[in-house]
Formats: structure tokens, sequence, C-alpha cells
């Protein structure tokens, strides 16, 4: 694997964990997109850092067991301001 992509996916792993962020927010931050985060999280990350691996698995766990709740509150917001 080459240099540049280890140091993108630690990085990446180290701000899912510090920020508790989606795949959507570490994407945007990152300037790559949601695919590129999640096969660096679930297929690379394992592979140079199992430890931390789980780390960010349970926090992606978290975050898709909640976002239907967010959705939910991004919705009633809309709704409420009238946009």
């Amino acid at each position: 694997m080459k240099d540049y992509i280890e140091k993108r996916v630690m990085e990446i792993a180290n701000f899912i964990i510090n920020e508790g962020a989606t795949v959507r927010q570490t994407a945007k931050l990152f300037g790559v997109s949601k695919s590129t985060v999640h096969k660096d999280v679930t297929e690379r990350l394992p592979k140079i850092n199992p430890l931390i691996a789980d780390q960010v698995k349970n926090i992606l766990d978290i975050n898709k067991a909640e976002r239907h709740i967010r959705g939910g509150r991004a919705t009633k917001m809309k709704y409420k301001t009238g946009s």
C-alpha cells in the first residue's frame, strides 16, 4: 500500500475516533468520497491497525444506529423554519 494512502487512512481513523464523526462529515473534510472513507476504514485500516479499526467500527455502528433520529430532526427543523 502506498504511503500516502496509509497516512490518509490513519488520519481519517483518528478524526472519526476523536470527533465521533460520520462517514459523510469525514468525506467532506478530507475531500474524498464516502465510498473512499468506507473502503479505508473497513478494508485498509484493519490491515494497518486492527485495534484502531475496532474503535472506528464501534463509532460508525453507533452513528448508523442513530442516523434515523438525525434525519427525523433535520426534517422537523426543515418544516419548522419553512424552508
